[in-house]
């Protein structure tokens, strides 16, 4: 038995905040609707490349495990579908702007009067029932408003986004984090509620350590590449044959790492160094004395020692080679599933691992539409001649 089975949740959401909360519901073993567009889909469905059999790998990567099902909410039978559906959810999760909710009557106040149990999470840019509410939100805008790009990229390079959406990634699990604590409060209440959850809020949230130092003292952060604000040595530096990454976290790895790896003693007795604030203060002058030290040594001797030291250290690697690692190995961390037009489609495994309800075995993301009849049919009722008419008038497909 997984841990939300018999957990229902209509999925008014599309490309990544949104499917990345309810894949991650779905991976618990809640049952997915995922709705969408009666012509077009999900947004990312035509995100390519890259893509496998013409099927796009951004939309393959965030909608495993749901029922897709191709409704056009824009008219009053395919409106009547939703409330209906949502008449019998747990859980609502959507990300419309509040205008287009409210104008398609799918907005907290009107589905809760059908449905009081319904917990209604809303995913947007800027949050609700503030002047912004109707602004859209995007990953790569947030990324530069929230200052995370002012702090990443070189020293004196531009500022610069994160390789991936993170912002959306951090978006959509503050929501399951915000859906299970309102789960959990209903079997105490017997109640649900709306839960408010937005990008802006989430990207700031998430400066944790940087934004504490900003809003404590007043000074502005900057950008240091891949080195640390606050701690030294903790970067990339090159080797004889490559590069690694370093991170000295206290002054007993930073004594070890000059004493029994580098056999340079003077650079630990030296006040300067000796204590992390010091090391700090004095970055530029100690830096490029440990970088030339580091071009003695290849990548794999270097790591090698700094381990057996238990100083933290690690390869610098393309995904190629962090799929292929021992850590991917050992945690089992892909797996695969067929999918009926791309074959055999590769994923990352849920990083939620439990003793006794383990996560869902893994289904393909769902075909477009491709569940419409079948949900329809066993929640709804509908039956052949009904769902029939439906398609007929466009409504689904």
């Amino acid at each position: 038995m997984s841990i939300l089975q018999g957990i229902k949740v209509l999925d008014l959401t599309r490309i990544l905040a949104g499917p990345w909360s309810t894949m991650t519901l779905a991976d618990l073993g809640a049952e997915v609707w995922k709705i969408e567009h009666v012509n077009a889909g999900d947004d990312t469905r035509i995100w390519m490349p890259p893509a496998k059999a013409g099927i796009s790998t951004y939309y393959l990567g965030a909608n495993r495990n749901k029922q897709s099902l191709a409704v056009d909410m824009r008219k009053p039978e395919g409106r009547q579908l939703i409330l209906d559906l949502a008449a019998q959810a747990d859980i609502v999760v959507e990300n419309f702007l509040p205008a287009s909710l409210e104008r398609l009557g799918l907005d907290y106040a009107t589905l809760s009067a059908l449905n009081p149990r319904l917990i209604h999470c809303s995913i947007s840019g800027y949050g609700r029932n503030n002047p912004l509410e109707n602004r859209p939100g995007y990953d790569f805008i947030i990324q530069a408003e929230s200052g995370f790009m002012s702090i990443t990229g070189d020293k004196d390079g531009e500022p610069m986004r994160l390789g991936v959406a993170f912002v959306d990634l951090v978006t959509g699990m503050n929501a399951v984090q915000g859906i299970l604590g309102a789960l959990y409060e209903r079997e105490k209440s017997g109640l649900g509620q709306s839960i408010d959850v937005a990008l802006s809020d989430s990207a700031m949230h998430f400066l944790a350590n940087v934004a504490s130092g900003y809003l404590n003292t007043g000074k502005v952060p900057q950008r240091y590449g891949n080195a640390h604000a606050s701690i030294v040595p903790y970067q990339l530096f090159n080797t004889a044959d490559g590069s690694i990454a370093l991170a000295v976290g206290n002054d007993e790895q930073y004594r070890r790492l000059c004493e029994a790896v580098l056999e340079r003693p003077e650079l630990y007795a030296d006040d300067r160094f000796a204590r992390n604030e010091g090391r700090t203060r004095n970055r530029e002058v100690l830096l490029p004395i440990l970088q030339e030290a580091f071009m003695a040594w290849t990548s794999d001797a270097l790591i090698a020692a700094l381990r057996e030291q238990g100083i933290p250290v690690g390869e610098v690697k393309n995904l190629e080679q962090a799929f292929a690692s021992d850590t991917a190995r050992y945690r089992d961390l892909v797996m695969s599933v067929e999918h009926p037009v791309a074959g055999e489609v590769r994923m990352v495994r849920s990083p939620l691992r439990f003793s006794r309800t383990p996560t869902v075995e893994a289904k393909a993301p769902p075909l477009h539409g491709e569940h419409t009849d079948a949900v329809l049919g066993r929640v709804l009722g509908k039956d052949e001649a009904s769902l029939k008419a439906l398609r007929e008038a466009g409504v689904i497909r």
